[in-house]
């Protein structure tokens, strides 16, 4: 291969890159050898002149490099077929009956900028940093190869780009154009617009989830809120519930999941509103001072939206996690489960757990912690890469 480019990086900034991490912010470079075009692939040096390895740089964006390997090698087509093979080789061990996962997930499988979601016989892609996109080519060739999908199509409409100096785009990029269609999560079906839905086209990280908690609702009044397409509702109505009710503010959203579920023969067990889940949950808790607020629900699921993207806006994310779980509590019967999820990277698990007990304390409830939930195993989390854990989740039993 020939020579890279060099990039120095300050003293006592390499234990970052050390342990695994691929985001080297521009803050942390002392010196670059040669002239370096946007997209290029650096080799990428401590301040002692010792190899920490290669990646793909940007000068527009704070993160400057994204290492892609710890050695030297030629990241062409082969490079990537490598990495995507490993990748869903990784899927099909850990969930081998799914037939839609994520087979890339960025940082998780060492392709910083770089997302694909199949969908049973399409794929979507995702691009987020410059030394990505300039490679699509490479990229979708090793994707026909491998999966022989009847089209791939670019979700690239997404904020994040602007920071890497990208376009946004949307749009078939190989084969056909998709009209909304269907897929099975755990053996039921659900349409899908993988051009106009959130994500790439619904939360593929919450599909083992999804069939955790249809086990708690045998025999159950269910009240899933933020329900989107009815992920969580038709696995707990296929798991026994007595009835579902499924509240979201996306009027979209909610005719997608009456449909979802008449398509899975449980339409007379499931009912959906559309609705601000805050502002349904505050007036059904309020009372007047001689009135008494009689729990109906046996089992509330809280899956919200990230309430933060950033740092500095978690004390707001964290009072708006309270408030709805104080809202909740007031609604679950003694003896009721509370599955409850935090999709906030900013806010970790010890927080969200002391959040929702603090909530707990101010409603005088007493919980039982039975299970803790995480993503979806073809979302991996690396350890050493914080920004790869970021779905957590408890179910908790009300005792009184």
């Amino acid at each position: 291969m020939s020579t890279l480019p060099e990039i120095i990086i300050r003293p006592g900034e390499q234990h970052r890159t050390l342990s695994g991490h691929p985001w080297i912010y521009k803050g942390a470079i002392q010196k670059i050898t040669a002239p370096v075009a946007d997209g290029e692939v650096v080799h990428v040096k401590d301040a002692k002149g010792r190899g920490l390895g290669i990646g793909f740089y940007n000068s527009k964006s704070r993160i400057a490099i994204r290492v892609l390997a710890s050695e030297p090698v030629e990241i062409n087509q082969a490079f990537f077929e490598q990495r995507i093979m490993a990748a869903n080789e990784l899927r099909r061990r850990r969930m081998p009956e799914a037939t839609s996962y994520r087979v890339v997930n960025a940082e998780s499988d060492f392709l910083s900028g770089l997302i694909v979601d199949k969908y049973e016989d399409v794929l979507v892609l995702q691009t987020s940093s410059l030394g990505m996109d300039q490679r699509k080519h490479e990229i979708v060739a090793v994707l026909q190869s491998i999966f022989s999908p009847r089209a791939i199509v670019e979700r690239n409409d997404i904020g994040t780009r602007k920071f890497e100096g990208l376009p946004e785009a949307n749009g078939p990029i190989a084969g056909e154009q998709p009209v909304p269609f269907p897929i099975k999560l755990n053996g039921l079906e659900f349409v899908v617009d993988v051009q106009g839905g959130h994500k790439t086209g619904l939360y593929l990280d919450q599909q083992e989830n999804y069939e955790f908690i249809g086990k708690l609702a045998k025999g159950g009044n269910v009240l899933d809120c933020f329900s989107f397409l009815g992920g969580f509702s038709l696995h707990c109505a296929r798991g026994g519930a007595t009835h579902v009710h499924g509240l979201d503010q996306s009027e979209t959203a909610v005719a997608s999941a009456v449909s979802n579920a008449e398509k899975n023969g449980l339409g007379e067990l499931c009912s959906f509103e559309q609705a601000n889940v805050f502002d349904w949950l505050k007036n059904r808790t309020q009372k007047g001072p001689n009135d008494k607020l009689i729990p109906p629900y046996d089992l509330i699921i809280l899956d919200p939206p990230s309430f933060t993207r950033s740092r500095e806006s978690v004390p707001n994310a964290l009072r708006g996690y309270k408030e709805i779980h104080v809202r909740a509590m007031k609604l679950l019967k003694p003896g009721g489960t509370l599955a409850t999820f935090c999709c906030s990277h900013h806010v970790d698990m010890v927080t969200f757990r002391e959040v929702i007990l603090s909530a707990a304390y101010d409603t005088k409830t007493v919980l039982r912690q039975v299970a803790i939930y995480n993503q979806s195993p073809d979302h991996p989390i690396i350890p050493m890469i914080a920004e790869t854990e970021y779905l957590k989740g408890f179910a908790f039993e009300k005792v009184g």
